[in-house]
Order: C-alpha cells, then structure tokens, then sequence
C-alpha cells in the first residue's frame, strides 16, 4: 500500500467520479483507475461500487477511507509540527470565515499579522456556518471564525467577542420616529415583517431563535445571502431586520436603516473553531494572539 493511493481513494470518495477525481489529481483517468485495482487486489475487498451512472463507496470503502483520513491528517501534523520546530516563522495557515464576519475584522487581522510573520502563508476560506463547520471538523480549515451555537459535535473553540445585537427598522417606521434612544423588547415585534440571511448562516439562526424565545415565529418576507444587502433592503422599507452591532453601515445611496438597542441587550458569541485533538500550529496560535489584540480593544 502507498500513500498516494491514499490520497487517490479519498479524492474518489470526494468527487464520487473518477474523470474529476484524475482531474484534481493530475493524473491519467486509466492511471488512476489502475492504482484503484491494484490497492483493491492487495486488500481482497471492492472498495467501491461502480456503474455507468455512478461511483458509491462499499462498507469496506467507507472503512478504508475514514482510516485514511487519519493518516493523512497524522501525517500532516507531524509536517506542521516539524516545520514549526525548524523555524517557527514558516509554515501555511487556512482561516476559514463567515463572509459577513470576515468582511468587518479581518481588514484590521491580517495587515497585523502579515507585518509580524511575514514568511506565514494565509488561506482564507469564505463559506457559510454549515459548510464552514464541515470544513473545520475534516481538517479542511487550520482554524475559522464561526459564531455560537456550533452544531459540529468535534470542534473545540476559544471566544473571542461578546457583540450586542440591535434592531435595524426603516427611517419611517414607528420606532425610529419614535427616537433613536428607543429600546424595543423583541415580543413587540412578533407582527413585524422580517428580513433575514439565508438557511445556513449563523446568523441566521440566532435571529430566529432570538423571535422563538419572545413566543413567535419570524414573519419572513425577504432573504439574502449577504448582511449588507439585508440592512439595504431594510433602508428601503421592506422590513425589519437583527443586525450584529459591528456590521451596522453608514448612509447607503442616500438611506440608511435606523439601529436600536433591544431589551435585555442580547448578543452573539464570536469564536475561533478547531477541530478537538488536532494540533494547533504555532502560525495557529499567533493568529488568536493577533486577533484578541487586535479586534477586542476595536469592539469595546
């Protein structure tokens, strides 16, 4: 058994198609296949189930693939960790972000860090939570900026901001005629129409379950995929909206929505995620050291 065939399988396994499978490997389509046959002839089991249509793993397969996983990432660890052993100012570090978080911080992250570790090369990964979970628990990210609850059972994080949450409402709707210095309980919003991020976003799901715990469902009359878009369309009299107080955005094209405090000044837990047991890099380690110095005294 040879480690690329390590690699091959679990690229298979990925793309579920040999055609991209050998594409992203830079291989042969027949070579790949014929290092598939030559690794199932030694181990006297099919790890894979083939048909014109579609390429599906056995129970054998999926066995094998879960093990290579593990050696993969073992081996990638040791090749971090001796990299931070020879020079600790060298070495790859993945960031993986929510673009709405990563659009507001990492301006002020990355100039910071790049200056202090210049030889560090930084990936950053831009996906929603889910996919961004996905990521960070199969080793896919060093480490992401994600917000709480994390529903992935294998990752570890450390906090890094408490954030209030304010009500974004239109410059003609009630409350904001009302005065800016308004405080609004939650429940008083239950017939309000809603704009809100889509499925999959964290934020998301804080903002409905902000609306659940006052006794209601979210009256949801527009969705986006971007947080800018959804103070925009809340501007625009559309609806209202929950908007993290950093992301809160001067004047847009004449408007702008107008940001109150809600009752009982409820918040979101911004953390730094990594999967549990997984070595957390020197480069790791100094990106949180830069990032708590950096952020936290801009969010007070």
């Amino acid at each position: 058994m040879e480690f690329r065939q390590l690699l091959y399988t679990i690229q298979i396994a990925t793309d579920r198609n040999f055609s991209r499978a050998a594409e992203k490997l830079h291989i042969a389509q027949p070579s790949l296949s014929q290092q598939l046959s030559k690794l199932e002839k030694e181990l006297g089991v099919l790890l894979f189930k083939r048909s014109t249509n579609s390429v599906e793993l056995t129970y054998a397969g999926s066995v094998f693939v879960d093990k290579a996983q593990q050696i993969i990432d073992m081996t990638d660890q040791l090749r971090r960790e001796m990299e931070d052993i020879a020079d600790m100012r060298k070495g790859r570090l993945v960031v993986g972000s929510l673009p709405m978080t990563g659009a507001h911080v990492l301006p002020y992250v990355l100039p910071v860090f790049r200056e202090a570790y210049p030889d560090i090369e930084v990936v950053l990964i831009e996906e929603s939570t889910h996919r961004l979970e996905q990521l960070t628990a199969s080793g896919g990210t060093d480490v992401s900026l994600l917000t709480l609850p994390l529903v992935e059972p294998t990752l570890a994080y450390q906090p890094l901001i408490e954030e209030e949450i304010c009500l974004a409402v239109p410059p003609d709707h009630p409350y904001a005629i009302a005065g800016r210095t308004s405080v609004v309980a939650i429940a008083e919003l239950k017939d309000e129409p809603f704009v809100l991020l889509k499925k999959g976003q964290g934020f998301r799901a804080i903002a409905h379950n902000l609306c659940q715990a006052a006794g209601f469902e979210p009256r949801v009359v527009f969705e986006s995929g971007n947080i800018n878009t959804v103070q925009s369309l809340v501007a625009a009299g559309m609806g209202i909206a929950f908007v993290p107080k950093m992301m809160t955005q001067a004047e847009w094209h004449g408007r702008a929505p107008v940001y109150l405090t809600l009752e009982g000044h409820p918040t979101r837990t911004l953390v730094i995620a990594y999967r549990k047991g997984r070595y957390l890099s020197n480069a790791a380690e100094a990106f949180i050291s830069t990032f708590r110095e950096t952020i936290i005294p801009i969010s007070k």
